[in-house]
């Protein structure tokens, strides 16, 4: 993508009020440094060791999310610089998440993943799953300390059915209201709805979402 069209780009995003997260993993520095230079300071990342390598690298103003699937034990390494990890699916990885955040004294923001899509392949929390943990931290509003829900991420299904698509995303974004109403009505902070990539982000925005994560539209696909 060029400079002209990336800033056309940023720009409607910024108008629909909507988190543009430039997905560069597997991506080399100097395709990061490039949309750097045009203003592009959010970044995603699936691999925690790829996300440490470029951290260190490059500028420091830059915002950092991982997007992929987190194992606990690789949440140490990340823990002290990232802006947000979008990827929750566990109440395993959430108490880690507050275990090493309490470690160097910071409060993490987190998105909750649910699991919208067909394939079994994709990760992410059910309703129910959702719920239990809701409730239970709700109900122990001690647990959390040192992590923040901002709230909720999912991936839709790989499909060319934009009606399915759209079925989907409107049905996280019911999720993400209940969820607000239920257990967030007085903390503004739960504000994030993170849905939408390079091939449905328009279908997502128009279903709610206010944060996409867009990967091959921005630096081509992936080899």
């Amino acid at each position: 993508m060029d400079q002209k069209t990336f800033q056309a780009l940023a720009e409607e995003m910024k108008q629909q009020g909507v988190a543009l997260i430039a997905v560069s993993k597997t991506k080399p520095i100097s395709a990061i440094e490039q949309l750097y230079a045009w203003g592009q300071r959010d970044f995603g990342e699936n691999k925690v060791q790829e996300m440490c390598t470029k951290y260190e690298q490059m500028a420091k103003d830059i915002h950092w999310h991982q997007i992929g699937h987190l194992q606990t034990n690789k949440v140490k390494y990340i823990i002290a610089f990232v802006a947000l990890i979008h990827s929750v699916d566990s109440f395993k990885l959430l108490m880690e998440i507050e275990k090493q955040a309490a470690k160097i004294g910071r409060i993490v923001p987190v998105l909750l993943q649910v699991h919208i899509a067909t394939e079994e392949t994709k990760f992410g929390l059910d309703r129910a799953e959702l719920v239990e943990i809701l409730e239970y931290t709700t109900a122990n509003n001690n647990l959390l300390k040192h992590v923040q829900i901002r709230g909720l991420m999912g991936m839709s299904s790989l499909t060319e059915n934009a009606e399915q698509i759209r079925t989907e995303f409107k049905a996280l974004n019911d999720l993400f209201t209940f969820c607000k109403n239920s257990y967030f009505l007085n903390k503004p902070n739960f504000n994030t709805l993170s849905m939408g990539m390079s091939g449905d982000y328009p279908i997502a925005i128009q279903e709610g979402s206010n944060m996409v994560r867009i990967g091959s539209l921005l630096f081509g696909e992936r080899h």
